[in-house]
């Protein structure tokens, strides 16, 4: 396998990214995209006292505070590998905004959290082979401005276009349509950063600061949307990979 180019740093931040492989959906359903969460709390934790598979011989259908309440039941002291501050399930891709808070977390969280998911999915679906397009890609992520455009990337424009898909090229025809579906869009943080939602997945981590209140978030990517100019793909098109 070759070396990676990009080397993590504790405390940076970085635009992780994968597909499926030939662009192929990565969740059919609804319960494929709760176990993904799933693994992705439990693959985030320096030790491995407990994992998804093992829920699964038990019993099906564990909430993430259910999971929560085992580990916090069992005295497990969790130990972060990343802080997630924020992501977005697509139908055939995801996107994480992650912060490094260990040595290698970045890649023991994602290899975890990829071994654990293809897993799954080859078994549920009879469907052997890889999963994923190859190994995931990361961008380093170095100034506010960047952090402020690629949240609302993550959060906004990735469930915008599953209502208009060509809103990049041709901007957006019906604003009402896209945010109403990007408000009740449940497989992105944006509900956590609009206080509508709280899950134990997200740490905001210094977006709280670039993002003090919901108002000041909701604003901005309000407007980004509105935005008739290509303003804003210009800024984020140097953190996203494409």
């Amino acid at each position: 396998m070759p070396i990676r180019k990009l080397q993590f740093t504790p405390s940076q931040f970085y635009h992780i990214y994968n597909r499926g492989n030939a662009r192929q959906n990565i969740f059919v359903n609804d319960k494929d995209r709760y176990r993904f969460l799933q693994a992705m709390y439990l693959s985030n934790n320096s030790s491995s006292f407990l994992s998804i598979e093992e829920l699964e011989r038990n019993k099906s259908g564990y909430t993430l505070e259910e999971i929560k309440k085992i580990i916090e039941n069992n005295d497990v002291n969790r130990e972060p590998l990343v802080k997630i501050c924020a992501d977005c399930l697509m139908p055939n891709h995801f996107h994480f905004l992650l912060q490094e808070t260990q040595e290698s977390g970045i890649i023991k969280f994602m290899q975890r959290l990829g071994t654990s998911y293809a897993k799954y999915f080859a078994i549920k679906y009879d469907r052997p082979g890889s999963l994923f397009q190859g190994r995931f890609k990361a961008v380093h992520i170095n100034k506010d401005e960047q952090l402020r455009y690629m949240l609302a990337y993550i959060n906004v424009i990735n469930p915008a276009q599953l209502a208009e898909p060509h809103l990049k090229e041709k901007g957006i025809k019906n604003m009402n349509k896209v945010w109403e579906k990007v408000n009740n869009y449940k497989w992105s943080t944006h509900q956590e950063y609009i206080n509508k939602r709280k899950s134990i997945l997200t740490d905001k981590g210094l977006l709280k600061i670039l993002y003090p209140d919901p108002k000041t978030y909701n604003d901005f990517v309000r407007n980004i949307l509105k935005d008739k100019e290509q303003e804003f793909w210009k800024k984020i098109e140097k953190v996203t990979i494409d």
